[in-house]
């Protein structure tokens, strides 16, 4: 399994984006697919996760009524639109696929991280 995160960038306060997470190596939907965050000193934050087939997610506080995540099975991709972005925000943003429906960051696969800075 391989997964590749790309879409992030320099954006304004109250600016949008979306993350793009492109899954390789197997059955896509056998995934829950989760977004987490990491900037420097700090532990791995969750931020979204989505069922196999999308019918459940379930956001951080701190995103919640602001992102999205979403997910096409035939296009073995997993959605992160960011609205309303704050400079808080800003961080490494990671993909990741596992078996569980969880918070934490117990997933079996992660991508490389897509760079989020949001300029105030």
């Amino acid at each position: 399994v391989q997964l590749q995160a790309f879409g992030g960038g320099l954006v304004q306060a109250g600016g949008s984006l979306r993350l793009s997470c492109v899954y390789s190596g197997g059955t896509f939907s056998r995934y829950i697919m989760g977004w987490f965050r990491q900037t420097p000193g700090r532990e791995r934050e969750f931020v979204a996760v989505i069922s196999r087939f999308g019918s459940s997610t379930a956001y951080s506080d701190s995103v919640k009524g602001r992102f999205t995540i979403s997910r096409d099975n035939t296009k073995n991709l997993v959605y992160l639109q960011m609205n309303n972005l704050k400079p808080g925000d800003t961080a490494v943003y990671y993909c990741a696929a596992g078996a569980r429906f969880v918070t934490s960051p117990d997933y079996d696969y992660w991508g490389q991280g897509t760079q989020v800075t949001v300029s105030s």
